[in-house]
């Protein structure tokens, strides 16, 4: 399961309304991939469908899609959202991750 925290969901539900999708019925696809300081890196992005091999949740209003590689990265992993004047913007809590890089974009296991 991924958990959404309410900051995260905010700003999700603007993005998606921005971009023209819905976010009550449209997704955000999580996904991790080869890359970054760390070696794997987060990928964040908006969907309209949902692939045979994915993983389907929703958390705190907000429908997640995984697919199946990336889940196993992922689990527990809580999306949240930092703003303002240091802020990071989205940012994953993976209790998987063993190291991150100082941006928190990338991780290793």
């Amino acid at each position: 399961m991924i958990k959404v925290s309410d900051t995260a969901k905010a700003k999700v539900a603007a993005l998606m309304s921005e971009e023209g999708f819905e976010a009550g019925s449209d997704y955000v696809r999580v996904g991790v991939k080869s890359g970054g300081c760390s070696g794997l890196s987060y990928e964040l992005k908006f969907d309209h469908s949902v692939g045979d091999t994915d993983k389907v949740f929703e958390d705190n209003d907000i429908k997640i899609v995984v697919d199946k590689k990336s889940f196993l990265y992922l689990v527990g992993t809580t999306l949240e959202y930092s703003g303002g004047l240091n802020g990071k913007g989205f940012v994953f809590n993976n209790p998987n991750a063993q190291r991150t890089c100082g941006c928190g974009e990338s991780f290793s296991l």
